[in-house]
């Protein structure tokens, strides 16, 4: 049986040139890069220049990049540290964002460390209300915002330069959760006016278990994890040697191949788009689907109506089909997408993610036209 994979938004494959990368450093280099005999100063070189790979690609300097577990715990820092550091006691957020900001916020509110908690209106599609956000600015103390650059299960996508420039105005601290567009756009970091951005390298053909934090030079913030003088004493802790040289890696590929993978990927999009609209009576789309306004790695479709729906995504996987209902992190759960809720999505529709890479190709979404086809017409015979 053929098997096709549409969940590159929760996890990509890893490219053979990371694999390639990362296996070297397994089998010649084991010292302890904050050992200071020649083995661990080896391995200490080699963190240095895939930290100053990643900051070049960034146009960062070097010393504002943080090596994390991921995404997750680049967010958990962002937050907790950027609030903590400046006695910040009012945040604002939107209620479609990745758990690990939504979850974080709501436990700091809860535990008293911020009185206040603000969300800012979004329309059907995900799209923030900027104006709104203003006020929100302009009617609270200083303020920390953090909003995705785009949506994980919609794809609908923020303008990062728009909210820096509001942010800048009202002297609030930005951190953009760019989990999802790290690799897949430019992100000049003097330009953008955000003072956190964050990666998983998982994301764009990297290993899991390995990301960054940007954090910009104009802040400063207290470590989040103790034990040790790692980071630069800002992260306790052996670093992950050759999880990290395989995301500089995996970025570096991502920068040299960006506009080929653009290109194919929004072809890919567009064409699974087009085909779903000709042969499924009634379809429609969840979030932003224009390619100025959405991510294009991400088509998150809303099927119509029907018997079985919530049968749907396991019927997918027997065909060998791999695609979500929401994000990777609520899969297995009975709790509906907290996304979904927050743009009022029919909850009588079925949702799939369908999300790409530079691995996917038109046969593969062929392969899935056919069996979903095949699916709706078993729903209809029920």
């Amino acid at each position: 049986m053929k098997r096709v994979y549409l969940d590159n938004a929760a996890t990509t494959p890893l490219d053979p040139a990371v694999i390639a990368e990362m296996t070297n450093v397994m089998e010649n280099y084991f010292g302890n890069p904050s050992a200071i005999h020649a083995l661990g100063r080896e391995v200490r070189t080699l963190l240095e220049k895939a930290r100053k790979n990643v900051a070049n690609l960034l146009n960062a300097s070097p010393s504002e990049i943080f090596f994390t577990s991921g995404g997750t715990e680049a967010d958990n820092m962002a937050i907790r540290c950027g609030i903590s550091a400046y006695g910040i006691k009012h945040a604002i957020t939107s209620k479609i964002e990745h758990h690990a900001v939504e979850h974080t916020l709501n436990t700091l509110l809860k535990d008293g460390h911020i009185e206040k908690l603000s969300f800012v209106n979004i329309d059907e599609k995900g799209s923030i209300d900027y104006v709104h956000l203003e006020e929100l600015l302009q009617n609270n103390e200083r303020s920390f915002v953090s909003l995705m650059q785009a949506n994980n299960e919609l794809g609908t996508l923020t303008n990062m330069e728009k909210v820096g420039d509001i942010c800048e105005k009202y002297n609030a601290i930005y951190h953009a959760d760019t989990v999802q567009t790290m690799g897949h756009y430019v992100h000049d970091v003097r330009k953008l006016k955000a003072h956190f951005i964050v990666c998983a390298a998982h994301k764009l053909h990297g290993p899991k278990g390995v990301g960054f934090l940007f954090v910009n030079s104009n802040i400063k913030i207290p470590p989040m994890i103790y034990g040790g003088a790692q980071e630069r004493n800002m992260r306790g802790g052996t670093e992950n040697v050759y999880g990290i040289v395989g995301l500089a890696k995996a970025l570096e590929i991502a920068y040299a191949e960006m506009e080929t993978h653009q290109n194919h990927i929004q072809g890919l999009k567009d064409y699974l788009k087009t085909q779903l609209i000709a042969e499924i009576p009634g379809i429609a789309f969840n979030g932003e689907t224009a390619a100025d306004k959405s991510l294009y790695t991400v088509l998150n479709v809303s099927f119509p109506e029907m018997d079985m729906a919530d049968m749907l995504l396991f019927n997918l996987d027997i065909n060998g089909i791999c695609a979500s209902g929401g994000s990777a992190c609520s899969s297995g759960s009975n709790i509906g997408s907290h996304v979904l809720n927050g743009i009022n999505a029919d909850p009588n529709r079925p949702a799939v993610r369908f999300s790409f890479s530079k691995y996917t190709t038109i046969e593969d979404l062929d392969y899935v036209l056919e069996k979903v086809k095949m699916v709706m017409k078993q729903n209809a015979l029920a």
